[in-house]
């Protein structure tokens, strides 16, 4: 029997940031994040619904980039059959050893062929407990609910060019499992966006064209929030602390979730901070495909429009470092 290895979840994303004391500051004490270690220039922080080392990594830098977004494997053996797998089918990669982040086993990283994305590949992760101050009583949590309580990693937002997008899109089904559940499509023209998933949620990669056509650019990474209402206090206390909101709160058609786009202060990277949504289980779901005339309704359901010109603050987006170690 033909052995197929299978990814299991988003993992972590790894970002650089000019000044990672302010950012720390950012998904520590405002987001809640727990700190659970420091590693040279990194450090790696978890939500308190995590159990995993970290899903977040926060590099100390001169420049704000994405450096990866992590997919864990469903077993340990996955790890190396994807290393054959990328290798019989040209794309190179490189081996990570061991210890090379904290808490984390073997891994490989490459780029994602037409979304110049840099990923990695991973399945040991140690899973601490939470220091005895922060621990919960509640045992299906890792510790207490902290500052506005992201509870975990939602989704990663990946912008590439627009002749790229189905491509890579393709590339993620083909070669990792994962499944369109909602898109947007040009009539007889190319795919804009793609909501994709390994998980029951809607999204857990989005590829989205990029307004100024950049292949492997960044537009945001978002952190689940419990429920609705926990956008709007959101809202309110970051408003006070002057963190720069650049949409919402809002709810978005695509994913039916509600939507609030702030920047990290210490690296200008986009967050955001997302409540409710739908989950899939049926075996034969039927992706929602969005057109030209009802993509208005996708993007905001309620709230303010979302701007899509290049030029807007909210088009902007960020690179992905151009080097695997």
């Amino acid at each position: 029997m033909t052995e197929h290895p299978s990814i299991s979840m988003l993992g972590h994303v790894t970002l650089s940031t000019p000044d990672i004391e302010k950012s720390l500051w950012f998904f520590r004490d405002v987001l809640g994040m727990e700190e659970v270690g420091r590693d040279g220039k990194r450090a790696y922080l978890r939500a308190y619904q995590e159990w995993e080392h970290h899903s977040l990594v926060l590099v100390d830098s001169n420049v704000a980039e994405l450096e990866q977004v992590a997919l864990r494997t469903s077993k340990a053996e996955d790890v190396e059959l994807y290393a054959r797998h990328l290798h019989a089918n040209g794309v190179e990669y490189v081996e990570i050893p061991k210890g090379d982040k904290l808490g984390q086993g073997d891994a490989i990283r490459f780029f994602m062929p037409h979304g110049g994305h840099p990923i990695e590949i991973f399945y040991d992760i140690e899973k601490p407990q939470a220091p005895e101050g922060l621990r919960s009583r509640l045992l299906n949590q890792s510790s207490t609910r902290r500052g506005l309580g992201v509870r975990r990693i939602d989704h990663a937002n990946l912008h590439t060019a627009t002749e790229e997008v189905g491509a890579a899109e393709e590339w993620l089904v083909r070669n990792l499992g994962f499944k369109r559940r909602e898109a947007f499509q040009i009539p007889d023209g190319p795919l804009m966006a793609s909501w994709t998933s390994v998980t029951p949620q809607v999204h857990d990669i989005a590829l989205v064209a990029n307004p100024e056509n950049k292949v492997g650019a960044f537009h945001h990474v978002a952190f689940n929030l419990e429920n609705f209402a926990d956008s709007l206090t959101a809202a309110d206390i970051l408003r006070d602390l002057n963190i720069q909101i650049d949409l919402g709160p809002g709810k978005h058609g695509i994913g039916n979730a509600m939507y609030l786009y702030v920047r990290d202060p210490g690296s200008g990277h986009r967050i955001e901070l997302y409540a409710g949504g739908y989950l899939i289980f049926s075996p034969d779901h039927e992706p929602a495909m969005w057109t030209p005339e009802t993509f208005g309704d996708g993007l905001t359901w309620y709230g303010e429009p979302t701007p899509l010109d290049p030029s807007a603050k909210f088009s902007q987006t960020t690179n992905s470092t151009k080097k695997l170690i």
